[in-house]
């Protein structure tokens, strides 16, 4: 009989799965799959259900009343070639992200610098700054509309104490970009917030050592809190641009895209194709290239992100 020799590593053959292990994998899986259908079934029933209805009616007559047409890329060249309220309202849409994405993102994050502090009371101001980002857009709305009123608003009146001459905020295209810009940056909350966040999860022994080195606070700013604070910057910005190109509320209960078309961004243009002109096939086809603008812009977010993003290594 041959016994192994000592020091000689033994050798165990793995054991194999019997039926019974199976059918416990089958059954935990089957359990997974059915603790997440709620989730899946939102997802194919809201949001990738109807994403490829909108594809589809894009090259569709559609007026709601009848079925849908198959018409091919008709709308396609009836919107780069025949309408001039599209390039209208892809134009106002891109003058408000332009402006109001820096403008939102750069309030947010000196309210965050400014409230990252460890003092009494600092959580009555950071609800201050948070407040007006629960505000229901159409309330938000409709309190702006009432203080910006040419006659009776209280933004006229108190210009008016100080020798200011009256003026029509919201029916004159000199000043309604702006004042539905200003408007938009009352909700600074959430950014703020993520801001927040970012600032607190920064190590403070890097703080430490640049302080060590006898770096001052505007040095401190540059090489340590930009430096960390890129990857929730970059969150930021996607989302900004994201949400700034579905502005719609504002126009749409304060100027209804006046005026002469100077507030008729790309969402409300989509809005009157659809239900005033009931042309849905067009709005479709309208949505699919907001959607793939929308795309493209955060591709080209992300795709930079490797020459400016930078990601803690421990």
């Amino acid at each position: 009989m041959a016994y192994p020799t000592p020091g000689a590593a033994a050798t165990v053959a793995p054991a194999k799965a019997g039926p019974r292990a199976g059918w416990l994998a089958h059954r935990e899986a089957l359990y997974g799959y059915a603790f997440i259908s709620p989730w899946l079934i939102g997802l194919v029933a809201f949001t990738a259900g109807p994403l490829l209805a909108v594809f589809y009616l894009g090259f569709t007559e559609y007026p709601i009343l009848s079925e849908p047409t198959w018409i091919g890329t008709r709308n396609y060249q009836r919107i780069f070639t025949e309408d001039r309220a599209f390039l209208v309202s892809l134009f106002n849409t891109a003058y408000y992200v332009a402006i109001r994405v820096p403008l939102h993102l750069g309030l947010a994050f000196v309210f965050a610098l400014l409230l990252h502090r460890t003092v009494r009371g600092i959580g009555v101001f950071r609800t201050a700054i948070y407040l007006p980002s629960m505000i229901p857009i159409v309330a938000l709305s409709v309190i702006w509309r009432v203080l910006l009123d040419p006659r009776a608003g209280y933004v006229n009146y108190f210009g008016g104490l100080v020798g200011l001459p009256p003026i029509n905020w919201l029916t004159s295209t000199d000043w309604v970009k702006s004042v539905i810009i200003f408007i938009s940056l009352w909700q600074i909350g959430i950014p703020m917030i993520v801001f927040l966040a970012g600032l607190g999860a920064i190590p403070d022994q890097l703080y430490e050592a640049a302080e060590i080195d006898g770096a001052g606070w505007w040095r401190r700013l540059q090489s340590v809190t930009l430096p960390m604070m890129t990857p929730v910057i970059l969150y930021n910005v996607i989302i900004d641009i994201i949400n700034s190109f579905q502005v719609f509320a504002f126009a749409f209960i304060l100027t209804k895209g006046g005026p002469n078309d100077a507030t008729l961004f790309y969402v409300l243009y989509i809005y009157r194709q659809a239900f005033e002109f009931f042309q849905m096939g067009y709005a479709s086809a309208l949505s699919t290239i907001l959607f793939l603008i929308v795309l493209a812009l955060t591709l080209i977010v992300l795709r930079s992100s490797r020459y400016w993003v930078q990601y803690e290594r421990i």
